[in-house]
């Protein structure tokens, strides 16, 4: 069967022009889509990193602040004086989380308490008196026993707790009593509430669960989960993974892990943020969507032009076909505009408006990847970035007669500010000193800023001498931060206080020096604030 030059040049060239757009469509596609879904994966991640640290960040104040007021009254010189109901009444009024208080004698027997609430009681076989006769003693989340009737419950729900406890000693070292205390569960929802509270409007369906590490029960999720066992597999261990779970849905699950803080070991909770896979991926289905309808579109369009197409396009179709090669091989060009025949002319052009079209998707995306990868306040790279930095570290273990200096800083007199003058004042305080640590650094040098009024800076410096030079740079940067900043009329002035540690010097892994880094901070806040301690191996012991 034969047919006239003009139907098999249509039919061919339509069919060219699909081949090119599905081509170049499916390249674009795929990697949008893949990189799209990567970021709501590490953004979940990033959410269930942040609950984990402010759980262990919240239980080492509490467990600190017990130990606090141990001591003061393991001090105390005569036996009664340790029983003071005003100093438990105010430890339970300042920190709302704390529902009970009290103190026992050494049979277990509570003495004074807050509310005088179970005094004269025996407790001697509750875990919080039993488990801290020899050593502190910090119990996971239970429903309440003893107190579930004594205690205000407004909402009427079971009672929940985590017991701190800590033994009382006389200055002989004799066992006196235990010091007890019953946190409130629901202090970990309003931590679960600041979590979500920036993702409500931009993320949709997203709930936070903390499992126990003992038997997987759900300590905190959705109401109608709580007190059940969720037994779910990471998969092959990455942060976060597309997971079936027990109702049979498939959510994008990222995981972290509480593993303590300082002195507090953890209790070993799992934090789990889950988002519905259709919520959490619509962005890259809805771009992948599009780009195959515009794949689609462009051929049709395409099949009508080429039907005018009459003997003299061949020479022109070839240029045309070339460039699409050179584009489907990954090389950036463009696409050119053919003069001479007018069908020929709007070809080209459309192809040219095409290209450019997912040529902009391209680069939507990469803005995208930016807002995931740095501070959104001051541009800095944020948390994210320093793992991935640190990762890069790790594998790049070779000094070559160099060392890498990490210092850590943390702004003094920052919450007062805050206090003072308001959140957005503290902001743009944020913005002003990362300027101005940004400037005292050298281009090349890394900063991020992790969170809150913590950076993290590593510079690169030869083998000689890098700790006087770590010192120099340490007291440049105090000094910038001692000058008075101008915010909207305003005069602030705050400190820094900066811990230094060096690589390979202190340490052969880059994540140990940074911990290390991290405790000459503490350091240098303990000596006095607005100073800069560097680590040695005396410290880092």
């Amino acid at each position: 069967m034969s047919m006239k030059l003009r139907t098999i040049f249509a039919i061919s060239f339509a069919f060219l022009i699909f081949i090119f757009s599905t081509f170049l469509s499916s390249a674009i596609s795929s990697r949008t889509t893949s990189q799209l879904k990567g970021e709501a994966g590490n953004s979940l991640y990033e959410a269930a990193y942040q609950m984990a640290d402010k759980l262990d960040y919240f239980m080492w104040s509490r467990y600190s602040e017990v130990e606090v007021l141990s001591e003061l009254l393991t001090q105390k010189q005569h036996a009664g004086e340790y029983r003071d109901e005003h100093l438990l009444n105010q430890l339970k009024k300042s920190i709302p989380s704390f529902s009970w208080v009290g103190i026992t004698d050494d049979r277990g027997v509570v003495s004074a308490a807050t509310g005088r609430i179970l005094e004269n009681k025996d407790i001697s076989e509750r875990p919080v008196f039993k488990n801290a006769v020899k050593k502190p003693y910090i119990g996971d989340v239970h429903d309440a026993v003893l107190l579930s009737k004594l205690l205000p419950n407004p909402n009427g729900e079971p009672l929940q707790f985590v017991d701190i406890s800590t033994p009382i000693r006389d200055r002989q070292n004799r066992f006196k009593g235990v010091l007890a205390a019953h946190l409130s569960w629901t202090w970990s929802r309003e931590v679960q509430n600041d979590i979500l509270r920036p993702l409500q409007g931009k993320r949709k369906g997203i709930e936070i669960f903390i499992i126990s590490s003992k038997d997987h029960i759900i300590l905190l999720g959705p109401k109608n989960m709580e007190g059940k066992p969720l037994n779910l597999s990471q998969g092959d261990g990455h942060n976060w993974a597309s997971v079936t779970w027990p109702d049979g849905k498939k959510y994008v699950t990222a995981f972290a892990k509480s593993k303590g803080y300082k002195n507090y070991s953890g209790l070993g909770w799992s934090v789990i943020v889950r988002q519905p896979e259709a919520a959490a991926f619509a962005r890259a289905e809805d771009l992948q969507r599009f780009i195959i309808f515009l794949g689609a579109a462009s051929s049709v369009i395409f099949a009508l032009l080429s039907w005018a197409v009459a003997g003299r396009i061949s020479k022109p179709l070839q240029s045309l076909t070339s460039a699409a090669n050179m584009v489907s091989a990954g090389n950036s060009i463009d696409i050119p505009v053919m003069k001479g025949i007018k069908d020929i002319e709007i070809l080209s052009a459309s192809l040219r408006e095409m290209v450019l079209s997912l040529s902009q998707k391209e680069t939507q995306l990469g803005e995208m990847e930016m807002l995931a990868y740095h501070d959104g306040l001051t541009g800095l790279p944020n948390r994210i970035s320093m793992l991935l930095y640190m990762e890069k570290l790790k594998k790049e273990q070779d000094p070559k007669g160099h060392a890498l200096t990490f210092l850590f800083f943390d702004l003094d007199g920052f919450k007062a500010v805050n206090d003072s003058f308001g959140h957005h004042t503290g902001d743009l305080l944020i913005k002003h000193a990362a300027v101005r640590i940004r400037k005292t650094l050298r281009r090349g040098d890394f900063l991020c800023r992790l969170g809150g009024d913590e950076f993290v800076a590593v510079i690169e410096y030869e083998q000689k001498q890098p700790r006087e030079k770590a010192g120099q740079l340490a007291q440049e940067v105090i000094s910038v931060l001692n000058r008075p900043f101008m915010i909207e009329g305003q005069v602030i002035q705050i400190g820094c206080s900066i811990g230094g540690a060096i690589w390979p010097l202190d340490g052969k892994d880059p994540e140990e020096v940074l911990k290390l880094a991290d405790q000459a901070l503490y350091a240098a806040k303990a000596n006095g604030r607005n100073r800069f301690c560097l680590s040695g191996k005396k410290l880092a012991e």
